[in-house]
């Protein structure tokens, strides 16, 4: 069974769509690591390392999504793990360039189907 961890960072507190999307990979068969709300990139890191995750999805939409997914995927290398990390949420286009050129597999912005993000998370943990 694949192992995802999933978490919201920085100030956004809501989580609604986070645990909903948790839900759905569930029943898609992935087993789901739940960090809760405004979770630091370093223990994201360190639980996504410990727990051996197949992949890890972050969640924001009060801004700084580029900022603290960048800093998430960096800490995560630093760990020597190359964990695929997708990332749901809102922020400036330059921000969002800026986690994908530091690493982030894929991003969701509002309006992404359930099935586009369970289908990005199977194929981003194939082969793991």
């Amino acid at each position: 069974m694949k192992r995802v961890v999933l978490a919201k960072l920085g100030l956004d507190g809501h989580d609604v769509g986070v645990r909903l999307i948790g839900k759905h990979l569930a029943d898609a068969g992935f087993e789901v690591v739940y960090l809760g709300k405004r979770v630091a990139t370093a223990t994201i890191v360190q639980v996504a390392v410990q727990e051996d995750a197949d992949a890890v999805g972050l969640s924001c939409l009060s801004g700084g999504l580029g900022h603290f997914a960048s800093l998430t995927v960096e800490g995560l290398r630093r760990e020597g793990s190359d964990v695929p990390v997708l990332a749901g949420g809102i922020d400036e286009p330059a921000e969002i360039d800026r986690m994908m050129a530091a690493g982030v597999h894929r991003h969701f912005g509002p309006g992404a189907s359930m099935t586009e993000i369970v289908t990005a998370f199977e194929k981003a943990t194939a082969g793991r």
